[in-house]
């Protein structure tokens, strides 16, 4: 289909997972009179007989049959787009150099920003149509005196996912529906029940990655990164035992440590020595200082501030903390918590808000 002079703005490409927030996303937009085209992505998979995980979380067989069966009884087109050399080499790749140099990936927001987004703004562009749709819980306001969007939390807080949309761009962001994002989640099951689709109900949701299982992940960093066996110390330098290799830990971690007498939880690392620190004491991970590198602000209002009162959460799960953000330099920034926060993990996100607007984010890189 050959592009348009001036884009559709009726039509909508839906990203659809097979999921109850994307086959509703769908749907109501139906109903709300836009004639919607669905999408669902094929990520790639670690193809390992180590790897529990049989299929790509995102895109399980399954999915795509609920995701084609919501689209024909809708008399909706329905596309498989293959993205999975596009994932192996931005997503995969990022995933290992991360654990590699001892920091925690996010796959998920590299992954919004760099693959799903941009590969819907691109077939719906092919089709001459100007937005796109997921069933992220978040709000898009669209703001006519600066011509900017707005990022904002959900209205159900719970289950907001503005955490891992927070490194779009402007540009990404014209382009999105977030239809749910005024919805609660009970809301969401009732909309699908009164459709007529009951079978989400008994749907769990995968805590793995979605590439790889999480307990066949040590085998994975075997493989890719290999072993560099080191000592176990405490915070006063004192030999407790050995691990295998740094970038096998995330701060926090209690899993794996494997000494007596424990819980001990993973403090830091110091790679000089190639030792990795561990506490029983969990207030010794507290931070108040987050070193952010680089960083990424949605909105230019933001951009130009000295500091900006924030509320930031360092993981999806995290409860906000107020604290100053304030910009060092063009790829740096730093946080200052008025309350600490336990196992903050350089290579993770810290989200930040005004009032209910998404900032932006920034790679935590130290902290203190």
């Amino acid at each position: 289909m050959k592009n348009k002079n001036r884009e559709n703005r009726t039509k909508v490409v839906v990203g659809m997972s097979g999921g109850v927030d994307s086959s509703m996303t769908l749907i109501l937009l139906k109903q709300m009179g836009f004639e919607p085209i669905g999408v669902s992505l094929k990520y790639c998979i670690w193809e390992n007989k180590k790897n529990l995980l049989k299929e790509n979380i995102c895109c399980t067989l399954q999915s795509f049959e609920i995701a084609k069966a919501i689209c024909q009884s809708l008399n909706v087109p329905y596309y498989i787009v293959d993205v999975s050399q596009q994932f192996k080499k931005k997503i995969i790749t990022y995933f290992i150099n991360e654990y590699k140099h001892n920091f925690t990936p996010n796959p998920c927001v590299i992954c919004n920003q760099k693959i799903k987004i941009d590969t819907l703004i691109n077939f719906a562009r092919s089709y001459g149509i100007y937005y796109v749709a997921t069933g992220h819980y978040g709000i898009i306001k669209r703001n006519r005196a600066n011509k900017e969007v707005y990022l904002c939390r959900a209205k159900d807080t719970t289950k907001d996912q503005t955490y891992f949309l927070s490194k779009l761009s402007q540009t990404q962001l014209r382009h999105l529906i977030l239809p749910l994002g005024n919805m609660l989640k009970k809301d969401v099951y009732e909309f699908a029940r009164q459709n007529n689709w009951t079978n989400f109900a008994n749907t769990k949701q995968s805590q793995d990655f979605c590439f790889v299982a999480n307990k066949s992940l040590p085998d994975f960093l075997s493989i890719f990164i290999g072993q560099t066996p080191g000592n176990i110390v405490d915070k006063y330098g004192n030999i407790l035992g050995r691990h295998r290799g740094l970038h096998f830990f995330t701060i926090g971690q209690r899993k794996g440590i494997n000494l007596g007498q424990g819980p001990y939880y993973v403090k830091g690392f110091d790679i000089k020595h190639n030792n990795l620190i561990v506490s029983k004491n969990i207030q010794d991970l507290q931070s108040t200082s987050i070193m952010l590198q680089p960083y990424h602000l949605i909105n230019t209002q933001f951009a130009s501030k000295k500091y900006i009162k924030i509320k930031v959460k360092v993981r999806y799960q995290d409860k906000l903390t107020d604290g100053i953000f304030k910009p060092l330099s063009k790829s740096r920034a730093i946080i200052k918590l008025t309350q600490p926060k336990i196992a903050v993990s350089p290579g993770q996100f810290a989200v930040f808000y005004k009032n209910n607007i998404c900032v932006g984010c920034g790679r935590i890189y130290q902290v203190e």
